[in-house]
Parts: C-alpha cells; structure tokens; sequence
C-alpha cells in the first residue's frame, strides 16, 4: 500500500491519514516556532558530533551547514514556509532541509529522537531568556539604586498593618525593593545551572546504539554538564518548573512594589506622581489620571502564578518517559518570558520617572506619631524597663492625640508627667531627623547607611 501520508516523517506505519481535527489538535508550530533558532544550533552540534564519530561524510556535514544556514536566514527574513502538515518546528525544518540539500538531510535525525531534540531545543531557549532577563533586572535594580541614592535622606513614614510605624527614608525603602529583585537575580543564576545541561543523545528514551560524544555536544552548545540519566532527560520539566516558580517570586516582587506605587499615588497620600507615559485617562471623569502599568503588572501576577500551577499540574502524574503532555510546557513557558521581559523592562523605564511630594511624606510620618517607639527607647537607656516605657509613650500618644499634636509638640511638664526621666534632651529623640539618624547600623534607615547600601549594590550591579 502507498504511503497515506506522504508529508509525514512517521507516516509508514499507520494505514489511513490523521484526522484534520487531530492535526491541528496535535500540531505545535503555532507557538513553538520560536524554538527554531535553537532547533538549528543544536542541530549544527549535532551534525559536528556525528561527522567527528564517522557518522556523517565531510560532503554530508557541509551539505547539513549550508541548507540550515539557509533555512536560518529564511526564518530570520520571514519567508520560510512553516507547514502544518509537519507537526513542529522540528519536522518544518527538517523537511525543509531535506528538500533543500537531499539525502544528508535524511542523515541528520541519526542518533537522536525529538524527544531528546526538544528537550534540548527548550533549554537553549530558556537559557538565553534567563540571560536577557538578568539583564533587564540589573538595569531594574540600577534604577532603584539611583532613586535611592538621590532620597537617601527624604522622611517617609514605615508602616506595618498599613499603619505609620516609624520613619524611614524613601531611599530606604526603595532599597528594599531592590533586595527583593537581587534576590531574584540570584534564583535565576541558580535556576540557570540547572537549565544547562544537555538532554541530547538520550534518544527516545534509553539512548543509542550508535558512537555518540555527548561531552564534544555539550562543549559545542555551551553546556556545563549533560543529564545522566536518558530516561529523566527526555522526561524532565522540573528545570521549567523552577525558572517558573522564580519568574512568579519576580511577579509578587513587582506586584507587591507597585500596589505601593498605587496607593502612594492616591490624594490620600500624595506621596508621588508617576509620568503621564505610564499612565491613563477616563473614557467619562477627564480629571482621572489612572495608574494602568503599576495595576497591570500587579494583574499578571496572576497569570504567571497560573502557568506555575499548570506546569505543576502538568507533570504531577506522567509515568517516566516522554508524553504528549509535554508539549503543554511551551505556551505557558513562552508567555511567562514575554511577560517577565516586558513587566521588568517597564519597571526599569517607570522608576527613574517617579517624582517624590517630599513634603506629602514629612507630613505623614508627623502625623502617624511615628517616633513613639524613639521616646520608649530614650526612657530604656535611662533605666525604665521597656514595659514600663512602652506604657508611658502609650499615654503620652493619647495626650497628643486629644490636643491634635505631635509628641515633639508636647511641652516638657505635660511628657515629664508621664515619667521624671524625661528631660529636655528628649526633644531630639523625638524630630524625624533624630530618629532616622539614631539608626546608624548596618541594614539601618539612618541617611549615611542608606548611602553605604547604594555602594554596595553599586559595586556589586558593576
């Protein structure tokens, strides 16, 4: 009987044609054409391998170099014909290559399977996402850095339960924000190690029967190791559902910051004003000025966190080795990159904009009694157990609350009422400056540590 499927590289065994509506079910070129640069790397390595084990002649591996570099320059110029018919980008290319170069494009698929072919293709791309979204981190973090930097010394109000605490400078916090994206830099370095490492020669599922080097492969695409197991390698996705459990911690991170940047934006706190670039207006109300980045990128945390949980769901129960579900990785994968890329690059671009109401913050931390807890700590170090001092500032809270002041506004008999260890040296404990100044320890708000905090990360962002 005639081949019912001529198009297809598989096709030999089945006795009738695939159903269209499984095709375009089955079919995954319509997202995983973005494999193809990576797809043809690793194919180059491969073809070097073979040709280094006697596979392949020195006309077939010329042969093999020339089709797919045409075929790379087609897809870079947009006129490569990606075909349905061929499933994936690994069928379109080869078929093409074959097409192009004849029998050595036959040669090429020696050795290995798709399911190695993948695998490996999927790494190559993670890794080099990884790599541009630590850069895109670093520059987010350079940003924070040079903001901070210029409000080292700028009084904000701390808060925790939403409520004024102690203060801070908003160079300070901006500091911890930056943390927060180091932090992340450090788990995508690690997740990286993990990426690289190579699936190629595990085959199908048990490796080959021909020469392969694995090692020479591995050195020709950068590699730091090879997986050593040929049943996990073609199976594994746990190097997918790390870069996603991090690419979701860099998500919170930036949703965390710019619910901040929300509400500090309100008339309610007045704190800053962000660029009318990263911002919108009402279809109704035109004196609305709405925060659309911030709250967008607070919205797709949402979406990162569910391509976690897919992923997850995803592998929970496959027996080892590869399945068909695996081609679920890729659309979540691919859409967590595009949105990790695309809600940093913005981040970065948006910080350097924020313009600080200095004024709006000093006033906030006056009003939130935010040095109460300076007032306990100056009765401490003259002698009164914290309990006792924690009591007395409590009291004296309420005092300057009913007369609608500030502690510092308090005449010296009314806070020595509450305890004859005040004195008038008290009162410069109790100013914003003070307070901020008293903090002079490493990780501390005092200004000059704030400053000394810059250098560090300067040193360290290079």
């Amino acid at each position: 009987m005639a081949d019912p499927a001529p198009s297809r590289t598989w096709s030999g065994r089945f006795s009738e044609p695939v159903d269209e509506r499984v095709k375009r079910y089955t079919a995954s070129i319509p997202f995983d054409w973005r494999l193809a640069p990576f797809d043809i790397q690793g194919s180059l390595a491969h073809a070097a391998m073979l040709h280094r084990a006697g596979i392949l002649d020195a006309t077939d591996l010329a042969d093999i170099r020339r089709g797919l570099a045409e075929i790379r320059s087609e897809i870079d110029n947009g006129s490569f014909a990606w075909n349905l018919d061929d499933e994936d980008v690994h069928f379109n290319i080869e078929r093409a290559l074959t097409r192009n170069i004849g029998e050595a494009g036959k040669r090429l698929h020696t050795g290995r399977s798709r399911n190695d072919q993948v695998a490996t293709d999927v790494r190559l791309w993670l890794r080099d996402a990884i790599d541009r979204i630590l850069g895109i981190l670093r520059g987010a973090r350079r940003a924070l850095v040079d903001q901070a930097e210029a409000h080292a010394g700028t009084v904000m109000p701390g808060f925790t339960h939403l409520q004024a605490a102690q203060p801070v400078t908003f160079g300070h916090h901006l500091m911890a924000w930056q943390e927060m994206l180091r932090r992340d830099a450090e788990r995508l370095a690690d997740c990286r190690r993990r990426v690289n490492r190579l699936p190629l020669g595990a085959a199908a599922l048990a490796g080959t029967s021909f020469p392969i080097d694995r090692e020479f492969v591995a050195r020709e695409l950068g590699f730091e190791a090879v997986c050593e197991n040929s049943l996990d390698a073609v199976s594994d996705r746990d190097f997918a559902i790390e870069f996603l459990a991090a690419g979701a911690l860099v998500m919170t991170h930036l949703s965390r910051m710019s619910e901040e940047l929300v509400l500090w934006m309100t008339p309610r706190f007045a704190f800053i004003d962000l660029p009318d670039r990263f911002c919108t207006g009402s279809s109704i109300m035109p004196q609305k000025k709405n925060p659309d980045v911030p709250e967008l990128m607070r919205g797709k945390t949402g979406r990162m966190n569910g391509h976690l949980v897919a992923l997850l769901t995803l592998m929970k129960g496959q027996p080892l080795a590869y399945n068909k579900d695996n081609q679920e990785d890729k659309e979540p994968l691919f859409d967590a990159v595009d949105t990790l890329v695309d809600s940093l690059a913005l981040f970065a671009e948006l910080v350097p904009g924020i313009r600080v109401n200095a004024a709006a913050m000093r006033r906030a931390a006056i009003e939130g009694y935010a040095t109460a807890t300076d007032l306990a700590d100056y009765l401490v170090k003259k002698g009164l157990p914290f309990r006792e001092a924690h009591e007395v500032v409590a009291r004296a809270v309420r005092l300057a609350e009913t007369r609608g002041c500030d502690l510092a506004d308090l005449p010296l008999p009314d806070l020595r009422s509450f305890s004859t260890l005040i004195a008038e040296d008290v009162y410069a404990v109790l100013t914003l400056e003070g307070s901020l100044a008293a903090r002079d320890h490493l990780g501390g708000t005092a200004p000059a540590q704030v400053r000394a905090a810059v250098a560090r990360a300067r040193a360290e962002l290079g």
